[in-house]
Order: structure tokens, then sequence, then C-alpha cells
């Protein structure tokens, strides 16, 4: 029942600011509900991938494979540009708190002078952070890697 209870929450907490930005950005008002079913959708995704074990890089690869692959969907569904769906539904899984965590750690080498856990607590969080974002361009552009190409994969 927790876990049900924590996907719920997780989704609609994510739904938030896929709305949020998906207005930032412009997105038909017709398209708004879209974008906060692939943000929950992706971050749902993720959360239960995380609860069953997978590291959090590769379950945001597969929440962003997941949005991409919705948003294209969609996108033939209601002939508009797959972007219009995706990108406002990624911005939930961005990895801001591991990204300000590297950021601190660089802060407090730089003012109270280097050590050892510091450089690892940077180090970790900073490359945590990338391979997250790299996770979700990769994960974004999977559609068209697979689905667009003119030339045969093999």
């Amino acid at each position: 029942m927790t876990l049900l209870l924590g996907l719920l929450h997780d989704m609609l907490f994510a739904a938030v600011p896929a709305v949020g930005f998906a207005l930032v950005f412009n997105v038909p008002v017709k398209a708004l509900k879209y974008c906060a079913v692939g943000g929950a959708l992706g971050h749902g995704g993720r959360y239960l991938l995380m609860h069953y074990g997978v590291p959090i890089e590769w379950a945001t690869l597969c929440a962003a494979t997941l949005v991409g692959m919705v948003g294209v969907y969609w996108s033939q569904r209601f002939m508009a540009h797959p972007k219009v769906f995706t990108v406002a539904a990624i911005i939930p899984m961005v990895p801001g708190v591991f990204a300000f965590k590297a950021m601190i750690a660089l802060v407090e080498i730089n003012s109270l002078g280097f050590s050892d856990a510091l450089w690892a607590s940077m180090m970790n969080n900073g490359i945590k952070a990338l391979f997250i974002i790299a996770a979700l361009a990769i994960g974004l552009a999977m559609p068209g890697l697979l689905f667009y190409r003119r030339k045969s994969v093999v």
C-alpha cells in the first residue's frame, strides 16, 4: 500500500512542474494535460524502477525513453512536434539536488580548503548529475534514433 501511495504522490507532484514549464514554453492549452501526464509517467516510472533497485541513472534513461516514445505517439496523433509534449515532461527529472550538492562542496573547498571528503562529495554528486542529464538527453532522443533513421541500423 505504501508503494502505491508513494507512486501516486510522486506522480502528482511531478505533473505540477511539468505543466508549469509547459506554460513557460508556450505550449498550447490543449496539450497541457498531455505534458502533465508525460511528466507523471516519466517520474513515476523512474520512481518504480528505483524502488526495485535500479540506479537512478539507468532509471532516468528508461523513464526519459518512455516519455520520448509516448511523446512521439502523441505527436503523430495530434499532428504536433514531439518536443511540445516531451521537453516540459522531462524537466521534473532534472537532477537539481545532486548539482546543488556538488556546487556546495566546490564552494566549501574554495573557502575551507581541500579535503578528501569534500572532493569525494563534489565528484560523486557532480558525476551523478552529469550522467542523469546525459540519460535525459539520450532518452529523449531515443525515438528519433530508433524509428526515424534514414540508414539501416546494421
